[in-house]
């Protein structure tokens, strides 16, 4: 489904959040504590770069908005998302396979779970054309 103009910028991040994801299993995968270590300094700096203002901006605009139309259920897991993301982000100053594990796995459901469900339910909801 084609995006509406108020969505898209959010989709192309999500495109960028996908390939750290990929970094992130690519390391776990390999069993080297370096490249694991290597992929945390790259996570870490891309979340504070992309990822966190990504956030905020869902949770300033559209979780907002769908939380006043009744779509609680889907605006609180995509807070709690996030939460769980900062805090295995935060947790990757020590890096250790099984946060970055976790950390690959939740951003790459995360990203599918806001592209097959929350902005299809936005789409429907706050962007239907007339």
């Amino acid at each position: 489904m084609k995006r509406h103009a108020a969505l898209i910028q959010h989709s192309r991040e999500h495109h960028l959040a996908l390939k750290l994801a990929r970094l992130a299993r690519f390391a776990v995968d390999s069993g080297s504590p370096e490249a694991i270590k290597q992929a945390a300094a790259t996570v870490r700096e891309q979340f504070l770069s992309t990822l966190e203002g990504h956030f905020r901006d869902e949770e300033a605009g559209l979780l907002v908005k769908l939380a006043a139309i009744g779509q609680e259920t889907l605006v609180q897991r995509t807070l709690d998302e996030h939460a769980r993301l900062r805090a295995l982000n935060d947790s990757l100053s020590n890096p250790d396979r099984a946060v970055m594990d976790s950390f690959a796995t939740l951003l790459h459901d995360h990203v599918r779970f806001e592209e097959r469900e929350l902005f299809e339910t936005a789409q429907a909801l706050l962007y239907q054309e007339h």
